[in-house]
């Protein structure tokens, strides 16, 4: 008999893990729900405390549960956002250590924005225009740099959002933060708010009009001159 027809040995954890996720995604535990006690869960599966508890935490570093000193663990609402959320330290990480992939997030930024603005034109009716212009003042309105930024990722937030699908808009919201703190003048060059706000409303006015592809103009230039800057600034 070869090697590779051995029946490997499963973990005890793992074993209690594949029974909880079943608990969860079969909704005989919803979000909220406070899991059994580690008592309970070691007399339902016959298995030790240290099994119960390294499934438990692995469950935790899934964004399943949410675990509280002194408290039962409880089901966490699992959605897009929180997804993205899970990831975001591993994704600073890699941005942080890995010039490549940094470059390789703008790239991805780019082509997504422009295929927000195109999703946009085809979709967006007189609420999603409200609501772009709603955001568009938001950011005009901005007291300081750091308003400025948070409304600037809200308006490209509430882009993505007019496609309907919450996975664009969360990530929208975490490419845009990624880049904030690792390269800050590609979400925000200090001294050219105006002229930001002017581009912002040049793809909204597009919008408005059902011009789609001078939407997607205005975008790219929108993009194209931030890194214009960008490679002038680092020369």
């Amino acid at each position: 008999m070869g090697s590779d027809e051995v029946i490997p040995r499963r973990k005890l954890a793992d074993q209690v893990l594949e029974r909880l996720i079943e608990l969860i995604r079969g909704g005989r535990l919803a979000p909220g729900d406070k899991m059994p006690s580690e008592r309970a869960l070691m007399q339902r599966y016959g298995v030790g405390r240290p099994a119960v508890r390294e499934a438990l935490q692995t469950l935790e570093g899934m964004g399943l549960i949410a675990i509280r000193h002194g408290e039962r663990a409880r089901v966490r609402e699992v959605n897009a956002a929180s997804v993205f959320d899970q990831i975001d330290l591993t994704a600073r990480h890699l941005l942080s250590t890995s010039p490549q992939s940094l470059d390789h997030l703008k790239e991805a930024r780019l082509l997504f924005e422009i295929d927000m603005v195109r999703i946009a034109a085809e979709r967006a009716g007189a609420e999603d225009i409200a609501r772009l212009r709603a955001a568009l003042e938001a950011q005009r309105g901005a007291e300081d740099t750091a308003a400025f930024v948070k409304a600037d990722i809200a308006f490209h937030g509430a882009l993505a959002a007019v496609s309907g699908n919450p996975i664009f808009t969360a990530l929208s919201n975490a490419m845009l933060n990624w880049l904030m703190e690792y390269h800050f003048d590609l979400v925000h060059v200090p001294g050219l708010e105006r002229l930001t706000l002017v581009e912002h409303e040049a793809v909204v006015e597009r919008l408005a009009e059902g011009d789609g592809e001078g939407a997607v103009r205005a975008m790219a230039d929108h993009l194209n001159r931030a890194n214009d800057l960008y490679r002038l600034e680092n020369r």
